[in-house]
């Protein structure tokens, strides 16, 4: 069997009505390539036709895999699926919607054949979303670096290429709640960009909502920070500040004034002082507890219902990898 010099990982969910158009685009610019290629399909439990479009262009084109979930892990789960079974020197991931133009993947071979281990694509603007969603995205990629130790790109998303070597050492990362792009960065090794305009959706409706979104930087930041749980103790140090400062006031108006009412003034003292260590204590607990919560999970990211195209020799090498790296 001809070596794998390229896998296209693309990972769907209810993408019938675009599915087509992006099979024909990304076979274009991969046939131009005159090397061996897989189109690796991750279909994240979608409710429509696309499993069975999927599986119609299986049929005629050998280089079209399909890994079907049991349901619907997410998207990062998804990419992560789609590396553990890829097989080609260079892994490129790629969502389905066109929106990143596939043709762009030629110039990230260039770069990988220079000798780049990540090509990442840029986005200088985004085409067909919201002032809400451009915001809160540019938002969120500055407040994640603002917050990390790692140097993850902003204005970046998922669509890059990665090394053999790079998506081995990725695959051994088994973290729960994935932040993708971020691990790539996180990762190391040479990595570079390229710019470009994001089109609009091809087809569809977009699959990251304002609850996905939401929950994908809620991941990004406690994946790669701490420093949230650190709020809790800053908040705590201030508030014993601001209480002991307010003690001194309740003890004015106790001996200058007629104001307080009998009683209320040490318990309101005790309250702000309690309140004060109590934050304190659970930013402390919170520290230890983000760490461990990350680890006791022993849960698979995900779970294949079936396949096609895939050698039931590779699935079972696969199982035997993740076993060995749940030991």
């Amino acid at each position: 069997m001809e070596k794998i010099k390229y896998s296209i990982v693309v990972p769907v969910f209810n993408e019938e009505e675009v599915i087509q158009q992006t099979y024909h685009r990304l076979t274009t610019v991969m046939d131009s390539t005159n090397a061996p290629y897989e189109l690796l399909f991750i279909n994240d439990g979608s409710k429509d036709k696309t499993e069975e479009l999927l599986v119609e262009l299986g049929l005629i084109d050998e280089k079209v895999k399909l890994i079907n979930f049991s349901r619907n892990f997410g998207h990062q789960i998804a990419i992560s699926a789609g590396m553990d079974y890829a097989q080609g020197e260079a892994v490129v991931i790629i969502d389905a919607d066109l929106q990143d133009p596939p043709e762009l993947i030629l110039e990230m071979i260039e770069k990988w054949i220079a000798g780049y281990d990540v090509v990442y694509a840029k986005r200088l603007s985004r085409k067909g979303e919201s002032f809400f969603k451009k915001k809160s995205a540019s938002l969120f990629y500055r407040t994640l670096r603002s917050l990390t130790d790692i140097d993850i790109p902003i204005d970046t998303g998922d669509f890059r290429l990665m090394d053999r070597k790079v998506v081995d050492q990725m695959k051994g990362l088994q973290e729960k709640n994935r932040f993708v792009r971020g691990l790539a960065s996180w990762v190391g090794f040479q990595q570079t960009a390229i710019e470009y305009e994001r089109d609009e959706r091809a087809a569809g409706e977009t699959k990251y909502p304002l609850k996905r979104m939401f929950k994908l930087s809620m991941d990004g930041i406690t994946s790669f920070s701490y420093k949230p749980l650190k709020l809790a103790s800053y908040a705590g140090g201030f508030l014993a500040i601001a209480g002991f400062i307010y003690m001194f006031y309740v003890f004015y108006l106790k001996i200058f004034t007629e104001a307080t009412v009998p009683g209320w003034s040490s318990l309101i003292i005790i309250q702000l002082f309690f309140s004060s260590i109590v934050l304190i204590l659970l930013g402390i607990i919170g520290e230890y507890i983000g760490r461990i919560y990350d680890e006791t999970k022993d849960r698979p990211l995900y779970i294949v219902r079936d396949s096609y195209g895939i050698e039931k020799t590779y699935l079972k090498r696969r199982r035997e990898e993740l076993l060995t790296i749940k030991k």
